[in-house]
C-alpha cells in the first residue's frame, strides 16, 4: 500500500548492431501500497526466509507512539513537505543516515471509525480493486496477526514507458490499544519487505480514532498514517525519486481514505435497512 519507485536503464545485447546505435529501454521499477517489490515466485526457486519478529519500529517516538513532525525551517535534513488541508493530509521525505535513505511520514483525515479503516487495510486481496496501479494483490499465507502479501504494480507513463515491480512483503497486525485520551485507540500493521529492489524497505501504518464524547450526529475522526524508511538498490539517486514517492503514496492513502468512508456508508446503510425492517415486523405484531 505504499509507493516508491525507482528508474533504471538497461540495453540488451542482442538488440544491437555495428551498423546503428544501441537502444537503450528505460523501465521504471514501482513499488505499491506499503508494500515492497521482489521477485515473481515463478521466476525464482530460492525460498523466501520466514519473517518471526516484526520490523523495527522506524517511526519511533516518545512513549505515547507519536509520531514527531519536525518544523520544515528547523530540520535541515528536509527534503519535501507537501499539505492537503481540505482533507488534512500531510506528508514529509527526510534524510535520514546514508546519502540515499529516507524516512517518509505521511497521514490524511479519515471521516470513519477505526474498524472501517482497518477493514479496508488488511482487505489484502480487495487492495487491486482501488488502489491505483495496483494489478495484483495475493495473499500468500495468514495466520495470528501476520500476512505475507505477493504484490504487482504497473502503470502507463507517457512516451510508451511503463513502469512496474513485483514484491512481497511480510505484515505484522497489531492489537487495539487505548490511548490516554477517554475513548481514543489506535492500531497499527508493521511491515518489512524480505526481498526486492530495496535494500531498505520497513515501516508501519497506523489508525488511531480520536477520543471524546461522540454522539450519533457527530461525525467520527480518524488518523490514518503511514511510515516507512527506504534505500533504493539501484544507482540511481533516491532524491529524483522523492517528488513521485509523496505523489504515488498521497494516491494511496487518498483512496484508502475514500474506501473506508465508503465501508462506513453501506454499514450505515445496512443498520438503517435492518432497523426499518424490525419495526414494520414488529408493527405486524402488534395488529
Amino acid at each position: 500500500m505504499a509507493t516508491s519507485s525507482c528508474y533504471c536503464v538497461s540495453s540488451h545485447g542482442h538488440g544491437l548492431s555495428r551498423a546503428g546505435p544501441a537502444r537503450l529501454r528505460i523501465a521504471r521499477l514501482h513499488l505499491h501500497l506499503v508494500f515492497p517489490s521482489t521477485p515473481s515466485p515463478r521466476l525464482s526457486s530460492r525460498r523466501i526466509p520466514a519473517s518471526p519478529d516484526p520490523p523495527l519500529d522506524v517511526a519511533a517516538g516518545d512513549a505515547t507512539g507519536e509520531v514527531d513532525w519536525p518544523a520544515p525551517n528547523d530540520d535541515q535534513d528536509q527534503e519535501q513537505e507537501d499539505r492537503d488541508e481540505g482533507i488534512g493530509f500531510h506528508i514529509q521525505v527526510s534524510k535520514v543516515g546514508k546519502r540515499n535513505r529516507r524516512l517518509v511520514r505521511a497521514r490524511v483525515r479519515v471521516h470513519a471509525p477505526l474498524e472501517a479503516v482497518w477493514a479496508t487495510l488488511t482487505d489484502y486481496e480487495g487492495l487491486a480493486d482501488f488502489i491505483p496501479g495496483l494489478s495484483e494483490c495475493r495473499l500468500l499465507d495468514r495466520h495470528d496477526g501476520f500476512a505475507r502479501l505477493y504484490q504487482v504494480g504497473e502503470q502507463d507513463l507517457a512516451l510508451g514507458f511503463k513502469f512496474n515491480a513485483k514484491g512481497t512483503v511480510d505484515c505484522y497486525e497489531g492489537d487495539i490499544e487505548l490511548l490516554p485520551a477517554a475513548g481514543a485507540r489506535r492500531r497499527e500493521i508493521a511491515f518489512n519487505m524480505i526481498d526486492g529492489d530495496f535494500k531498505l524497505f520497513q515501516g508501519k501504518w497506523s489508525v488511531e480514532e480520536a477520543g471524546g464524547e461522540n454522539s450519533e450526529e457527530q461525525e467520527l475522526e480518524t488518523t490514518l498514517s503511514y511510515v516507512v524508511e527506504l534505500e533504493p538498490k539501484l544507482w540511481v539517486p533516491v532524491r529524483l525519486l522523492e517528488g513521485r514517492i509523496c505523489s504515488e503514496i498521497k494516491n494511496n492513502l487518498v483512496s484508502i481514505r475514500e474506501q473506508a468512508h465508503n465501508r462506513r456508508i453501506q454499514r450505515l446503510q445496512h443498520e438503517q435497512q435492518v432497523a426499518t425492517e424490525h419495526s414494520a415486523f414488529g408493527g405486524f405484531l402488534q395488529l
